[in-house]
């Protein structure tokens, strides 16, 4: 099976229903929502699947693109898709393993968009918000979008601020900043320590 993604460009994905590509509806709403962010910046997909997300942002011009998967057959998938479509100047790298115990890799490390699209029965929503605050990992003018199921809340993580929700049939996707407010820096220090 395969998708399309920017450019008219097809890229594969994997059989089954072990991996749940984003929708090229959502796909298409948060590269309109983050337009004119891409080209340049560092990107960090977290769940990866087939890599739609991170192959999408190759396209449009990212930088870098740094990508966690736990499924072999999904890193071995990304990591030929964005071969596919990358371009000499850009780099990417895939890391295979649990979300949560690869990100403490990933500091000293910022990221200006990072596209986390979790199992959504998954317990990942907070330890891997938490994670990306503890770690310093997303970068001052930043933005994360969070991919759930419609109607389930997203548990408020101190140094993040929801700054919008949006809505595209059975899926949501909650966008955050980080919370420059002197007592959320303080916090996130805290955290590091």
């Amino acid at each position: 099976m395969s998708l399309r993604i920017y450019g008219n460009r097809l890229l594969k994905t994997l059989p089954g229903l072990d991996t749940r590509p984003t929708t090229g509806k959502v796909r298409e709403a948060v590269f309109n929502i983050w337009q004119g962010t891409i080209a340049g910046c560092r990107w960090l997909d977290l769940c990866v699947g087939s890599g739609a997300m991170g192959a999408e942002a190759l396209c449009r011009g990212a930088a870098r693109v740094v990508g966690i998967e736990q499924f072999p057959k999904a890193c071995a998938i990304a990591q030929e898709n964005w071969q596919r479509v990358a371009q000499p100047e850009q780099r990417f790298q895939i890391l295979r393993g649990d979300v949560v115990k690869r990100l403490p890799s990933l500091a000293g490390q910022q990221f200006d968009r990072i596209y986390f699209d979790p199992p959504y029965d998954s317990n990942l929503y907070e330890p891997v918000l938490r994670a990306i605050v503890a770690y310093g990992l997303l970068a001052p003018q930043g933005e994360i979008a969070a991919e759930h199921r419609p109607g389930s809340l997203l548990v408020p993580i101190p140094g993040l601020v929801c700054c919008r929700e949006k809505t595209y049939g059975n899926t949501a996707v909650t966008f955050f900043q980080g919370d420059r407010s002197e007592t959320a820096i303080e916090i996130s220090e805290a955290l590091v320590h």
